[in-house]
């Protein structure tokens, strides 16, 4: 499993490593019968949380003068909570079966998904790539600017510092989450476009009907006209109409785009869906088409002539 693999957000160049799942044995946890005792290891550099904003919870970051020291680790926020739960993990030590030396840990770092943006974040120790001689083939870099831009600069400063390397791929982290959610953005995608449909069929469908209601209701109009209503008073009353055609329709649909957006966020871990600013868009939105599609109408209804009205059959 690779830590991370690519560039992305300040002048801060950590080696990234690689990924493994082992069994092991956590000083003070007495594991259960049948209990799964593998733990995930990802081996990175110093300041690789610092490239990536991973939050350092407790303890400290790795170091380059931990090469020649006894080894250290950092774990997780999930690790930290399943092994100790609200006691310090800092100072315990984490033994690998088949490895008679422990690693002592030195710090906890925030949850982080490295696989499938889906799925929950395992109990994950990350291991010091340079304390390991575990050397990476791929870096990541944080960049004040467009990730992008320094992509040539990054490919000079390897091929003079380091002649017999080639650089073979750059790309961003936003690429590669964009990358692992294909699926739901096709569906996003495409629900856009039905969505867009349904807007347009309902706004032809708003128009005909109040286009129909018009033409029936031209009596009425016309006495309304003779009797000293005012050009803008039925073009109101007809907005008024359609604006309550809306609200009708509003009120069956948000219960069922309540249940609808709790049901998505069920789908993805940890997806947040508590704003109703979408909702509340969504809505204005079906309010300012069907006023528009409610505006040919009216006007034709506000230009009616009173004497041609009343002879309308």
């Amino acid at each position: 499993m690779p830590g991370v693999r690519s560039a992305t957000l300040s002048a801060v160049t950590p080696v990234q490593g690689a990924g493994a799942n082992r069994d092991a044995t956590v000083e003070g946890y007495q594991a259960r019968p049948g209990e799964l005792r593998y733990l995930e290891e990802n081996w990175v550099a110093p300041k690789f949380f610092e490239t990536f904003r991973t939050l350092l919870l407790r303890g400290r970051d790795f170091t380059f003068e931990d090469q020649g020291r006894p080894r250290v680790a950092i774990v997780n926020q999930t690790m930290a909570r399943y092994y100790f739960g609200d006691r310090s993990p800092l100072g315990k030590h984490v033994t690998f079966d088949g490895d008679d030396q422990p690693y002592e840990i030195v710090g906890v770092v925030g949850d982080a998904r490295y696989l499938d943006a889906r799925e929950a974040p395992g109990r994950i120790i990350y291991l010091n790539a340079f304390q390991e001689g575990r050397l990476s083939s791929q870096f990541s870099l944080r960049t004040r600017g467009a990730p992008a831009s320094v992509a040539a600069d990054v490919r000079r400063a390897v091929r003079e510092q380091l002649k017999n390397v080639t650089v073979q791929r750059i790309t961003t982290l936003a690429d590669q989450v964009d990358a692992s959610i294909v699926p739901e953005r096709l569906i996003a995608a495409l629900s856009g476009m039905f969505g867009a449909l349904g807007s347009l069929l309902a706004a032809i469908g708003l128009y005909g009907l109040l286009a129909y209601t018009v033409a029936r209701r031209i009596n009425e109009i016309g006495v309304r006209m003779a009797l000293g209503a005012t050009s803008a008073g039925v073009t109101r009353m007809v907005l008024a109409d359609a604006l309550r055609m809306v609200s009708a329709g509003l009120l069956a649909a948000v219960p069922l785009a309540l249940w609808g957006k709790r049901f998505a966020a069920s789908l993805v871990p940890d997806l947040p869906a508590g704003s109703v600013m979408p909702m509340t868009l969504g809505a204005l939105v079906m309010v300012a088409i069907a006023l528009l599609a409610a505006w040919v109408p009216a006007r034709r209804a506000a230009t009616v002539d009173p004497i041609e009205a009343l002879r309308y059959e």
